[in-house]
């Protein structure tokens, strides 16, 4: 019974947007069958949750991730 935790940045903070539904339902569907073709897992009994952090919420190489952007700039 596989479980996948995909975390994904909600920019903007607690008002701001992540994916929209269409896109976590692609993700979802893409997972789950990556699973059965590679792994021969069930579709039936695999678990997909999708988490939204918010943005400050988010670290890229010790850095707040608005910190590690403005440096790659």
């Amino acid at each position: 019974m596989p479980y996948v935790n995909i975390k994904v940045t909600r920019e903007g903070g607690p008002e701001g947007t992540g994916p929209s539904a269409d896109q976590k339902a692609q993700l979802i569907a893409g997972v789950t069958g990556l699973l059965h073709d590679v792994l021969g897992k069930n579709p039936a009994t695999t678990f997909v949750v999708i988490d939204e952090v918010p943005l400050e919420d988010w670290g890229i190489g010790g850095l707040p991730v608005q910190e590690h952007r403005a440096q790659a700039q």
